[in-house]
């Protein structure tokens, strides 16, 4: 039989519901043993729609349970790297959800912890954007496809609206919950790194163009996060990533439409939004330099991926495999970024990678 595993939930949103509790509920002789949310109630409500067999009525106690064996963290990123600590420090694996903390230093103590720690598994939630195609892009540039790469031009305004301060106010929209974290830039920065590397340095120009929100009472809450991001990056390995990000672009601009250009071909990956509206695909299309025209890539099955996260950890903990998508190494450079991207916001001038 498999050994026994014991899940913790802290913090048991949405993606606990849609995603984590049935993603560890299929798995054999895997238990969802308890719950600590934001007040009992809540976590009693949770407890009950997902099958979670016990309540807890703060964090600690259940990091301090001996018989959970690993923690499933689902606050908002301002807890995380708190909550990381200290559950690897009472000997818990640990798999957090994104982002990975507030900022770099957060980050790197995360690191630190799991480092201290190399029995345990610490994953952060990967985002699942691009798995399906993400494989046979990096195997397509990784065997000259497209030769060297050139330039990125990415423009991401997924679920963007005309701005509107009516708008309830998000998580994302506040920095005292955020951190240095701006819209989706840290998931498609992620995504980007696997295909094409890492920044070497950042500039960016961003605006907040909806000043203020509403909060869950009804009050007005000024917002400081850019909801319009310009970031212009060169990589490690040649090439230059210009990356624009918005929110409040109108409901006409691009869902997705990234451009890869190499010195002898090109990649398109998009979302198929523009043609089928309401059932969005991600789509590829490629030429070389002997091509006429884009045509559509077709993605071998064989190297289509799907979400398997929490079969990921399970089977990590088990040394039945290792996580690729993401540990706490490839997370803090993301983070990095992250804060390479607030500092030119701040400054208008170039920030050299790494930070520290």
């Amino acid at each position: 039989m498999t050994e026994k595993i014991n899940i913790g939930f802290i913090g048991a949103g949405a993606n606990t519901e849609l995603r984590h509790a049935p993603g560890f509920g299929s798995q054999e002789n895997v238990f969802l043993k308890g719950v600590a949310n934001r007040s009992v109630e809540s976590g009693e409500r949770a407890a009950n729609k997902m099958g979670i067999e016990k309540v807890y009525s703060n964090w600690w106690d259940l990091i301090d349970d001996e018989e959970i064996d690993a923690i499933c963290i689902g606050t908002w990123p301002y807890m995380h790297a708190r909550l990381s600590i200290a559950a690897l420090e009472n000997k818990k694996h640990v798999l957090c959800e994104a982002r990975m903390a507030m900022n770099s230093l957060e980050a790197y103590a995360m690191l630190d912890a799991s480092l201290d720690n190399p029995g345990l598994v610490a994953q952060v939630v990967p985002p699942p954007h691009t798995m399906k195609i993400e494989q046979h892009i990096i195997d397509l540039i990784t065997e000259g496809y497209i030769g060297d790469v050139i330039g990125v031009n990415a423009r991401i305004f997924q679920g963007s609206t005309f701005p509107n301060s009516d708008t309830p106010v998000h998580w994302r929209n506040r920095r005292d919950l955020s951190g240095n974290n701006i819209m989706t830039m840290g998931i498609w920065y992620e995504n980007l790194m696997r295909w094409v590397g890492n920044a070497s340095s950042v500039v960016s120009v961003g605006q907040t163009i909806v000043k203020n929100r509403l909060s869950i009472e009804g009050e007005r809450m000024e917002i400081q996060i850019p909801d319009y991001i310009d970031i212009i990056y060169k990589l490690y390995g040649g090439g230059v990533v210009n990356l624009s990000m918005s929110t409040v672009a109108g409901n006409f601009a691009p869902e997705l439409d990234i451009w890869i250009f190499g010195s002898s071909g090109t990649l398109r990956v998009y979302s198929s939004d523009f043609v089928n509206p309401g059932k969005p695909e991600l789509c590829v299309e490629g030429a070389t330099s002997s091509d006429k025209a884009m045509m559509q890539i077709e993605i071998p099955k064989k190297k289509q991926s799907f979400w398997r996260v929490e079969e990921e950890f399970i089977n990590s903990i088990r040394g039945l495999e290792t996580i690729k998508r993401t540990n706490f190494t490839d997370a803090v450079k993301y983070m990095e970024f992250t804060d390479a991207v607030s500092e030119s916001l701040q400054t208008g001038k170039s920030v050299s990678l790494p930070i520290l």
